[in-house]
């Protein structure tokens, strides 16, 4: 059930809901003077133009206006392709309204074609759609992001962000829609510092190369923006010059993003870093090194590599990249059996008569790790099990529902994978945001004894889940077959 307009819920209306009244279409072919005509007797200012049955791109008022400012002596003579927008830019029936801001705001457009499932056109939705949907919400953070002109107005903004956050958890906004809005709110920050850094300091990224985000950040699947995790490609053949530009501006990337709130890795995986930045070529040794000698040191590195993302820049490399992971693994499938062997020692932590084991001693004494216990295991092994079926990129959801759809889990095993990681996912961004609330560092770290008793059983639940999970990628690698 789409969440209704109310207060600030409306960001997770469904674009679907908006899409009541009937869609203006034109033929790219048609008479422009025919197309206008159309528009001014339905009092609209735009039409989604169509060419052998399917969308490709809207032609507006301001289109026209534009070609009446370059060619107005002749009009009659053009047809909507000579007026029309270029480039069809749409989005899917079940996104939300808030997937629409962001995509509307990054390629700064006014309108927007909503699309059914088999691609067919459901609607056309218009700034002004939205905004008379809720005009006075502190959800429409993206235009502040979007208009920050300095790391301090962005610093204060990721304040609004993490209350934006917790209002949506609390209205009760699902799991899937929180993270998916904390990446979209993650990503806009970051662009907009890149383009700050570009008019205020002269740092570029230059042509050619692309800033990668790594891990969480790359599947798009963060809770809270824990440290940076990113690095660099650039075409073979850069020179020395753009090489110099680009690792300075890896170093001040790191810096700006601490600045407005977002530490440094521990373990330093980031850009500033010569160890994640490299040619195209360099990659490819690196990723042939990782994959042929699958040492804990080489399967940790590419482990937190697999998951790249373009964040800005040449996004080409991100594409090459990946066909090269896929062609590798193809051709040295022991790489699969050493990673399951590796990733099967995370077991869920559940002892005896399935009681709760905690961490002994340090900072999370007497509690247990979410992360390690539970969403580690189910995101690495659903990226291994997705790599060999040749899928990467998305969220460990989208990998898990295309497992299940392949065959390769079972539908219910499938389904209980999915539940458990859900419930993990949502246990720990409740309490890091409560943690957070009270002024205190989120952890991954969760106090069993002061769960309630249906808490205790979901998360129980999740940890068996958990387990079956490792038991389902033991028995596909065939684990119990290896010689130790």
């Amino acid at each position: 059930m789409p969440f209704m307009p109310c207060d600030d819920n409306f960001l997770f209306v469904e674009m679907g809901e908006l899409c009541k009244t009937a869609v203006h279409s034109c033929s790219i072919d048609s008479p422009l003077v025919e197309m206008v005509a159309v528009m001014h007797s339905q009092n609209i200012t735009g039409m989604v133009v169509m060419d052998a049955g399917k969308p490709v791109g809207v032609c507006s008022f301001r289109d026209v206006l534009r070609l009446v400012a370059e060619r107005s002596g002749h009009l009659s003579t053009l047809t909507v392709r000579d007026g029309m927008h270029r480039g069809l830019i749409s989005i899917q029936e079940h996104d939300f309204v808030f997937d629409a801001i962001f995509t509307m705001a990054r390629h700064n457009i006014h309108r927007i074609v909503v699309l059914k499932a088999d691609g067919s056109v459901a609607g056309l939705v218009t700034v002004t759609d939205l905004l008379n949907l809720q005009t006075k919400t502190p959800m429409f953070i993206n235009g502040e992001i979007e208009t920050a002109g300095s790391i301090d107005e962005l610093k204060l903004i990721s304040r609004k962000m993490l209350s934006t956050v917790v209002l949506a958890s609390k209205a009760g906004a699902d799991i899937k829609i929180l993270v998916k809005l904390i990446s979209h709110f993650n990503d806009a920050q970051t662009r907009r510092l890149i383009f700050i850094l570009e008019q205020e300091e002269a740092v570029f990224l230059p042509v050619g190369f692309s800033y990668l985000v790594l891990g969480s950040e790359g599947r798009e699947e963060q809770t809270l923006r824990t440290d940076q995790d990113s690095a660099i490609a650039y075409r073979n053949g850069a020179s020395p010059q753009s090489i110099e530009m680009a690792e300075r501006f890896a170093a001040r990337m790191v810096e700006a993003l601490e600045e407005v709130g977002v530490p440094r890795c521990p373990s330093d995986g980031m850009a500033s870093n010569p160890k994640w930045r490299h040619s195209l070529s360099e990659w490819q040794e690196l990723l042939e090194l990782w994959i042929t000698n699958p040492t804990p040191e080489n399967m940790v590195d590419f482990g937190m590599f697999q998951d790249l993302r373009t964040m800005y820049g040449d996004e080409t490399l991100e594409q090459q990249i990946h066909e090269y992971i896929l062609s590798l693994v193809k051709k040295n499938s022991l790489f699969f059996v050493y990673s399951a062997r590796n990733l099967v020692r995370f077991s869920a932590p559940l002892g005896m008569f399935n009681r709760f084991k905690v961490e002994p001693s340090g900072e999370g004494k007497g509690k247990v790790d979410i992360k390690k216990g539970g969403i580690f295991a189910i995101t690495a092994g659903a990226t291994l099990l997705a790599l060999e079926a040749g899928i990467v990129g998305g969220t460990t959801w989208e990998k898990l529902e295309k497992l299940g759809e392949r065959g390769i889990i079972s539908s219910s095993d499938c389904e209980i994978v999915l539940d458990a990681f859900t419930c993990l996912v949502t246990f720990r961004l409740q309490r890091q945001l409560k943690a957070l609330e009270r002024g205190e560092k989120p952890s991954n770290f969760v106090d069993p004894m002061i769960l309630s008793e249906k808490e205790q059983a979901a998360l129980r639940k999740a940890f068996k889940a958990v387990n079956l999970f490792l038991r389902i990628i033991k028995d596909h690698f065939q684990l119990d077959f290896m010689a130790r």
